[in-house]
């Protein structure tokens, strides 16, 4: 059961970082194009879809597969194995702090803003969301490649 519970830790944690990544270096560039208003509506509106229950699937996934996993003890693996799993939970753990600390106030904000001026809008989100998007995607895929580095 450890293992499967681990392998679904990993492709969990793996398409995480990878929608994380995607946003990072695909999306958020593209959307720094747009003038102000189509800026925060693109904005809004992804706010608006990403809570989605398969977001929110693969979002809890990626802590509670790497603790059931521990708690699981790993199916008889060493030391090694048991502490990188470790480490990749406290990554998953520090990454959705960012989220819930850091990104969702500042998303709740910009749509808290609409009907008012989008440039004063977009200047008090899009680089602090920015700052905080890339850090929580870098603990994201730490997260992947240390749960990878256990079942390599």
């Amino acid at each position: 059961m450890s293992s499967l519970l681990l392998m679904l830790a990993v492709i969990t944690a793996g398409v995480y970082a990878g929608f994380m990544l995607t946003f990072m270096v695909v999306i958020m560039p593209g959307l720094a194009l747009l003038p102000d208003d189509g800026f925060t509506a693109a904005m809004r509106r992804f706010n608006e879809k990403v809570p989605g229950p398969g977001f929110l699937l693969v979002f809890l996934g990626v802590v509670a597969l790497p603790a059931a996993a521990l708690v699981s003890d790993l199916g008889g693996r060493g030391d090694r194995e048991w502490a990188l799993v470790l480490a990749a939970l406290v990554c998953a753990v520090i990454s959705h702090l960012i989220t819930i600390i850091g990104n969702i106030p500042l998303n709740n904000a910009l749509v808290g803003s609409e009907g008012g001026d989008d440039g004063a809008a977009r200047a008090a989100f899009e680089s602090r969301w920015n700052t905080l998007h890339r850090i929580r995607t870098a603990v994201s895929v730490a997260s992947f490649v240390l749960l990878a580095a256990v079942v390599l």
